[in-house]
């Protein structure tokens, strides 16, 4: 027997988020807020070639504004807001993210590492948002700018590998493996104290 849907009245889905990266070249994606975060996510939704529509000021919303959206972000701790976007959403298709406030929306934001060309993006389902930004300090200092000289080497040597094995894909393949090996990153977790009591 499947699961009942899930409704605004529970906190988080029983069994997470499904991950996923969104293409929006060239779709309508409406971000709701003035606060930094409004405006951080609207500037990454430009820089992947959204058409990003802002409306920072959550009074004067139109469903209007929404209902022709790919995607919509609001950044707003405001319960009658999303709410009123969760029953938008229901009726008109578009995917809804409601800032640290899961159970409105159908996408939870996750934390992106930028180092050259390497993404890497935590999520915590919106269980532990600070926990997730602490994860993302940690590889932001881990992949450091020696990390992105690396990479921009890597790429290099592909390059030259297109052109100096061109008609051996295997050793092409090879060498990159090569070039890669011995490459490893150490990290440590640590816990709270009231956690390792607990663990006994």
């Amino acid at each position: 027997m499947q699961d009942a849907p899930q409704s605004v009245d529970d906190p988080l889905p029983p069994h997470g988020f499904f991950p996923v990266s969104l293409n929006v070249v060239g779709r309508r994606c409406v971000v709701i807020g003035d606060d930094r975060e409004a405006r951080e996510k609207a500037e990454a939704l430009r820089e992947v070639d959204a058409d990003v529509v802002r409306v920072s000021d959550p009074a004067a919303l139109r469903d209007d504004d929404v209902t022709n959206a790919f995607f919509v972000i609001s950044t707003p701790q405001d319960e009658a807001l999303s709410s009123r976007l969760r029953a938008l959403a229901d009726r008109h298709r578009f995917l809804l993210c409601c800032i640290d406030q899961p159970r409105y929306g159908f996408v939870a934001m996750q934390a992106v590492v930028k180092r050259g060309p390497v993404r890497i993006t935590i999520s915590t389902g919106g269980v532990a948002p600070r926990v997730g930004k602490i994860l993302k300090q940690t590889f932001e200092k881990l992949l450091d700018a020696k990390f992105e000289r690396f990479v921009a080497r890597l790429a290099q040597r592909k390059r030259e590998n297109r052109t100096a094995l061109a008609d051996d894909r295997d050793a092409r393949r090879r060498a990159m493996i090569e070039a890669a090996d011995g490459f490893t990153i150490e990290a440590q977790a640590r816990y709270p104290q009231w956690f390792e009591d607990e663990e006994g």
